[in-house]
């Protein structure tokens, strides 16, 4: 299930927007840079463990986090044409 919503980083979903909580895929770099950081899901009961961002006001390490995860994250899926 998606969350509410989506942030795109130049292409490549970076993290989801879900009831208020900002989340972000766990690659090797987020780890390193968020190592307090909480593992939670986009639903209750979820599978798909995220880290939390918890300090969502600091533009420097958001900006700073996104472009280190840029590489890890996964291309986008080709869209199929009818």
């Amino acid at each position: 299930m998606m969350g509410e919503y989506l942030i795109y980083y130049r292409g490549k979903t970076a993290s989801y927007v879900c009831d208020g909580r900002l989340l972000v895929r766990p690659t090797p770099s987020a780890v390193k840079m968020l190592p307090d950081a909480e593992y939670d899901s986009m639903t209750a009961g979820g599978r798909k463990k995220l880290l939390r961002v918890d300090n969502i006001d600091n533009k420097e390490l958001l900006t700073e986090l996104f472009t280190a995860m840029y590489d890890e994250l996964p291309e986008p899926k080709p869209k199929k044409h009818k």
